[in-house]
C-alpha cells in the first residue's frame, strides 16, 4: 500500500471514532473532523483556542456535494469556482444537515470543493465533509508548510497524515468569497 493510501486508512479509522487529524489539503495543513460530529468540532474549537461564534471551512469532494448542505445555492458560484484559477472556499447561505457550532451565527457555512488527492478520497471514503481550518492557535500565522506547525498542535491531535510531511512548498490559505444578493462577488479574503 502507498503512503497515499495508508494515510488514508489511518485517517478514516480516526474520524469514524470521532477524532481529529492534522492533514495536507489543497491550499495549507489543516486540523479536521468528521463535519457532522459536534463533539469532535468541539475539540477543534477548544485546540485553536477560537471563539466558536466563528465557524470554519468544510470540505467536499465533488460540486454535487454542496446540495447536501446548503439550501438553495447560487448556480453562478460554480461557474466561478470552475474558473478559478486557485482554491477558493465559497460561503454559503442557508446550511443544513450539519451541526450547529458548525455553522456560522448568521446560517452560513463555509464551503470548499477540493481538489487534493489525499482529501478528495478521505472525503469520498468517509461519505461526509471534513472541517477544514489552519493548523495553528487563533491569532498565530498559517503555517505554510508541515515543518511550520508547532508541537502543541501535533501532540494534541489524535492522528497525523504522514503524506506530504516533507513538501516544503509554502501554501497560502484559500481565498474566501461571498455572494450578495445583488449577484455581486464579495472578496472576504483574496
Amino acid at each position: 500500500m502507498d503512503l497515499l493510501h495508508y494515510s488514508v486508512e489511518q485517517a478514516l479509522n480516526i474520524l469514524r471514532t470521532g477524532g481529529i487529524i492534522l492533514y495536507p489539503t489543497d491550499t495549507v495543513w489543516g486540523i479536521g473532523c468528521d463535519a457532522t460530529d459536534e463533539k469532535a468540532i468541539s475539540r477543534i474549537f477548544k485546540l485553536k483556542q477560537r471563539d466558536d461564534i466563528k465557524s470554519m471551512i468544510i470540505l467536499v469532494a465533488e460540486e454535487k456535494d454542496i446540495l447536501k448542505y446548503t439550501a438553495n445555492p447560487d448556480p453562478d458560484v460554480s461557474d466561478f469556482i470552475r474558473n478559478s484559477d486557485r482554491p477558493t472556499t465559497v460561503i454559503y447561505e442557508n446550511a443544513i444537515g450539519l451541526p450547529d457550532n458548525l455553522i456560522g451565527p448568521d446560517g452560513s457555512i463555509a464551503i470548499r470543493i477540493t481538489k487534493d488527492s489525499f482529501c478528495k478520497t478521505l472525503i469520498k471514503r468517509l461519505g461526509k465533509p471534513i472541517v477544514s481550518t489552519s493548523a495553528n492557535i487563533s491569532g498565530h500565522p498559517s503555517p505554510k508548510n508541515f515543518k511550520g506547525i508547532s508541537v502543541e498542535i501535533i501532540q494534541w491531535v489524535d492522528y497525523v497524515v504522514d503524506y506530504r510531511q516533507d513538501d516544503e512548498t509554502e501554501a497560502a490559505p484559500s481565498r474566501i468569497i461571498k455572494i450578495n444578493p445583488d449577484e455581486t462577488i464579495h472578496i472576504i479574503r483574496g
